[in-house]
């Protein structure tokens, strides 16, 4: 269970963008300071610049996706890692039938408009159920694109998914959309651990998730981490060594270390998630990141995510020694609807909340009014 600690750096919140309806994710080109990206539920993105927000969406796609429902839209959004050179980008969203597309798409000759047409579907997965869709998109350190997909749906894992490698549901996915092969719009990159397995997706990396809301990667180390939304009782984080596949998680076997509904793990091994909180704190996680900027240096190196009802923020040493988590407290502003946490491309911390886009500061700087700082 967190606690309060007097080893919880000291942390205070510098508004960056308010109103910004159904923001779901904030994120930044590599190596653009000077520019964050906003993912609205609805189907926009919209660019803040320099501390202003940008008019006209940067990509407007809500023509294409479902809403209906509270965890359908517009969900994810990814940069090539040589974003600069080829224009490329990939977004994640539920679209008219409610199913999962991840599809790809190009800048225009204007760096603050997309181009409106699609390159390519590279993944479109069947959803069951309106809920449990899991979402984000995030590049790892290999080049390779990682997709999070929840466990299908409903309550409980009707279906089983969590636990099936023969279902994309409740997984990674680690995909190269660099190359294709088999009619497909991706590859299945060296390394992937169910590759070659029989009735299992070539395209999984790790299983055994609900709702993994919001995973990274830790920019130095290239370590994976998950927040993984529990069902009645336990919220969990997770995380892996850069480069450990295969990894299962354990859902519907299991809702953090507590059994779940007399579920049985598959091949018996479950990884153990590295913090957990029941209901007395929070009732939804959101995964964070490990900061690795320069403008709070109590925080360098510490894993930071929180929670969506209760707006709790929490703190943890990561790796290779993992510490135990840390309620973070004092904020001068409240995280209630915590939706996301997002790095900008210098590694600095930010977080939306209830519309607003906020950046991490330490309690003791100066603030820098409107600044957007990579």
């Amino acid at each position: 269970m967190p606690q309060c600690s007097a080893a919880a750096p000291e942390l205070r919140l510098v508004k960056v963008a308010s109103g910004m309806d159904g923001a779901l994710l904030v994120t930044a080109p590599p190596g653009d300071a000077t520019r964050l990206f906003v993912v609205q539920q609805g189907g926009q993105i919209r660019i803040i610049e320099r501390g202003r927000v940008v008019g006209a969406p940067f990509l407007d796609v809500s023509d294409r996706i479902s809403t209906d429902g509270t965890e359908r839209g517009l969900l994810g959004m990814a940069f090539h890692p040589r974003y600069r050179a080829n224009g490329r980008f990939f977004v994640n969203y539920t679209d008219s039938a409610g199913d999962t597309q991840v599809v790809e798409y190009r800048v225009s000759g204007r760096r603050n408009r997309a181009n409106p047409r699609p390159v390519r579907t590279i993944i479109s997965i069947e959803q069951p159920f309106a809920n449990h869709n899991g979402g984000h998109l995030a590049f790892g350190r290999d080049g390779m694109l990682y997709v999070g997909v929840g466990d299908g749906g409903s309550a409980g894992d009707p279906m089983g998914n969590g636990q099936d490698l023969g279902t994309l549901l409740g997984k990674i996915l680690r995909l190269d959309v660099n190359r294709r092969e088999g009619g497909r719009g991706y590859a299945i990159p060296e390394g992937n651990p169910f590759a070659g397995r029989e009735g299992a997706r070539a395209e999984i990396w790790a299983y055994g998730l609900r709702n993994p809301w919001r995973f990274s990667f830790d920019r130095r180390r290239g370590d994976l981490w998950i927040g993984d939304v529990g069902q009645n009782s336990r919220e969990e984080i997770d995380h892996r060594p850069a480069g450990r596949g295969g990894a299962n998680f354990g859902w519907s076997a299991f809702e953090g270390t507590l059994p779940f509904d007399g579920g049985s793990a598959q091949n018996g091994r479950v990884v153990r998630p590295v913090a957990q909180y029941g209901r007395r704190v929070g009732n939804s996680v959101t995964g964070g990141y490990v900061y690795r900027g320069t403008a709070i240096p109590a925080l360098r190196g510490r894993y930071v995510y929180g929670d969506y009802a209760s707006g709790a923020l929490f703190t943890m040493r990561a790796a290779p020694r993992i510490g135990k988590p840390e309620r973070v407290t004092g904020l001068n502003a409240p995280l209630f609807g915590l939706t996301s946490f997002g790095e900008g491309a210098r590694g600095e911390l930010y977080a939306i909340a209830s519309g607003t886009v906020y950046r991490f500061a330490s309690k003791r700087a100066a603030t820098a009014r409107g600044a957007t700082r990579g």
